[in-house]
C-alpha cells in the first residue's frame, strides 16, 4: 500500500476514535495550537531570512517574503525527523514513556502555549527573539512543573544530557555566528574590491546583478534550512499530541513494513547479544581515563544498567517475533512496546556513558528506533503550510530591526551576502547532525559581527534589548510552563 494511503487511513481510525472516546475536540484543539505555534514561528524567524534582500533592494518585500515561505515549505520535507526527535527527548524518559494521556494533554498545552505568549510577545516589540529557544524552555519548563508536581527535586524533571547538547548549540550559535561572520566580511573585502559591495545601497536602486543573485540565493538557503530546522520542532510537537490523544493509532509506527519489523527484530537480537558480552568486556578508552574512585562507581553501576537493558531488550524481542505489522498488535501493547523502546535507549546511552563501548550496535538500534521516531505525511503537510502561511504575514517589524536598526549605518550588500551566507551554513549543519539552533541567533549576530567588522559600528540599544530578549527567553518560558503544568494538574486532576 501507498505510504500515504496508509497514513491517511490511519488518520481516519484515529480521527473515528476520538468521536467515540469523546476526545475529538481537544485533539482538534490541540493540533489548532501546535499549528498555531509554528504559525507564529513563520512570521517571527523567517523575517531574518528576507531582512537582507529587502534592505538592499534585491527583491521587492512581497516577492522575497512569499519566495521565502515557499521554500520554508519545501524545506520541512527535506529536514527528516532529527531535530523533532531531538527536541521531544529532552523530556525525561519516564514522562514520555506515561500512558496517562490527560497528563501528556497537559504537558502539550503548558509547553505550546507559554512558547506561543513569548513569541508573540516579542514580535509585536520587533526584538528577533528565539522562537527554538522559546519552545526548549517550554518543554524544559514541563519536566520542572512535572518534578514539582510529584514532589521531586525541579531538575531531575529534564534531561540535563540532552539538554545540555541542545543548551551549548544554542549558545555558541551566536557567539560563532558573530565570529564567521565578521570574519567572512574581512575576507570577502580582501578578496572582493568592487567598492559598491561595501557602501550602503542608493535609495530605490537594485544591486548589480552578480550580487542580487548572490543575496537571493543565500536567502532562499536560509528560508529552506529553517524549514528544515524549525518545521521539525512543529513536527515533534504534533507527535505529541497524536501519541498523547491517541495511543493505539500512532505510539509506533502504523506504516511499518514486514522488512521494517524484522530490522528491528534482528536488531533487538543483536543488541541482546551484544549486553550479553558487556560483564566480560573491555570498557571504552574514556573509562581508562577516570580516577580509580570513579572507576569503582562505574563497574557497579554498569552490570545493574545491562540488567534493565536486558530484560527490556528480551520483552522487545518477544513482543516483535510474534508479529509482521504494528497492526497485529493490540491496542494496550502498542504503547508499551513504545515505552519499552524508549527505556531501553535510555538505559544503553547510560551504559554508553559508564564506559561500555556498544558501537557495534549503533546502527542496529536505529533500526529499532525507527517504529518510535516517525511523522505520518500529512502531519509534515500540515507543519509545513503553517509555517509557510505564517512567513508571509507580520514579517515588517522584525525586518526593520534586522535591516535598520542593529548597526548604525544601513545594511551593506557585503553585510547582507556573508550575513545571509553564515546563517544558512550553521542552520544547515545543524539540521542534518540534528541539534535544533535559532535562526534569528545565527542572522542577528551575523549582522552585529559583519557590522562591526566593517567598523560602522552597533547601535548598542537595540543590541542591549536583543541581548535581553535573549537572556529572559529562556527562564521566562520555564517558568510560565512550569506554573501552567501545575495550574492545569490541579484544575484537572
Amino acid at each position: 500500500m501507498n505510504p500515504m494511503n496508509a497514513d491517511l487511513q490511519v488518520l481516519m481510525a484515529g480521527i473515528e476514535t476520538a468521536i467515540q472516546s469523546g476526545s475529538l475536540w481537544l485533539l482538534v484543539l490541540a493540533l489548532a495550537v501546535a499549528c498555531f505555534f509554528e504559525f507564529i514561528n513563520g512570521f517571527h524567524d523567517t523575517a531574518n531570512a528576507v531582512a537582507t534582500v529587502i534592505y538592499t533592494k534585491s527583491l521587492r518585500p512581497w516577492p522575497a517574503v512569499i519566495w521565502s515561505g515557499i521554500c520554508n515549505f519545501i524545506g520541512v520535507f527535506a529536514g527528516g525527523v532529527s531535530v523533532a526527535m531531538g527536541i521531544v527527548k529532552l523530556l525525561p524518559v519516564t514522562l514520555l514513556a506515561a500512558s496517562d494521556s490527560s497528563t501528556s494533554l497537559i504537558m502539550v498545552f503548558s509547553m505550546l502555549i507559554s512558547s506561543c505568549v513569548w513569541n508573540f510577545g516579542t514580535w509585536y516589540f520587533g526584538l528577533p527573539a528565539s522562537s527554538s529557544h522559546a519552545l526548549i524552555g517550554g518543554i524544559v519548563g514541563v519536566g520542572v512543573g512535572s518534578a514539582l508536581w510529584d514532589g521531586l527535586p525541579a531538575t531531575s524533571g529534564v534531561n540535563w544530557t540532552k539538554a545540555t547538547d541542545i543548551g551549548l548549540s544554542l549558545l555558541i550559535s551566536p557567539v560563532l555566528g558573530f565570529a564567521l561572520a565578521a570574519s567572512g566580511y574581512l575576507l570577502m573585502k580582501t578578496v572582493l574590491k568592487n567598492p559598491t559591495l561595501y557602501r550602503t545601497p542608493p535609495g530605490g536602486e537594485k544591486p548589480p546583478l552578480g550580487v542580487r543573485l548572490a543575496l537571493i540565493t543565500t536567502s532562499t538557503g536560509v528560508s529552506f534550512a529553517h524549514g528544515s530546522n524549525d518545521g521539525q520542532k512543529g513536527v515533534g510537537l504534533v507527535m505529541l499530541i497524536l501519541i498523547a490523544i491517541l495511543p493505539a493509532q500512532f505510539a509506533l509506527n502504523p506504516t511499518a513494513t514486514p522488512e521494517g519489523i524484522t530490522k528491528a527484530l534482528n536488531a533487538a537480537n543483536a543488541i541482546k547479544e551484544e549486553l550479553a558480552m558487556v560483564p566480560q568486556s573491555k570498557p571504552s578508552k574514556s573509562f581508562s581515563l577516570l580516577v580509580p574512585e570513579a572507576r569503582a562507581s562505574v563497574a557497579d553501576e554498569a552490570p545493574q544498567n545491562v540488567v534493565k537493558a536486558s530484560a527490556l531488550v528480551n520483552e522487545i524481542g518477544h513482543d516483535l517475533e510474534k508479529i509482521h505489522s504494528i497492526e497485529e498488535l493490540r491496542n494496550d501493547d502498542r504503547f508499551q512496546l513504545r515505552s519499552r523502546i524508549l527505556l531501553l535507549e535510555s538505559e544503553l546511552g547510560k551504559l554508553e556513558k559508564t564506559g561500555i563501548n556498544l558501537a557495534k550496535v549503533k546502527s542496529q538500534r536505529k533500526n529499532l528506533t525507527s517504529l518510535v521516531e516517525y511523522a505520518p505525511f500529512w502531519v509534515i503537510v500540515m507543519i509545513a503550510f503553517s509555517l509557510g502561511l505564517g512567513t508571509m504575514i507580520g514579517w515588517k517589524r522584525i525586518v526593520v530591526t534586522l535591516g535598520e536598526k542593529i548597526g548604525k549605518t544601513h545594511l551593506t550588500y557585503a553585510q547582507g551576502a556573508v550575513s545571509e551566507f553564515v546563517a544558512m551554513s550553521m542552520i544547515g549543519i545543524s539540521a542534518v547532525i540534528g541539534l535544533p539552533v535559532s535562526t534569528t541567533h545565527c542572522l542577528s549576530s551575523g549582522i552585529a559581527g559583519s557590522m562591526v567588522a566593517a567598523g560602522s559600528g552597533v547601535r548598542s540599544g537595540t543590541v542591549k534589548n536583543i541581548l535581553l530578549a535573549w537572556i529572559l527567553t529562556f527562564p521566562m518560558t520555564v517558568a510560565m510552563s512550569a506554573g501552567l503544568f501545575v495550574l492545569l494538574r490541579k484544575l484537572f486532576s
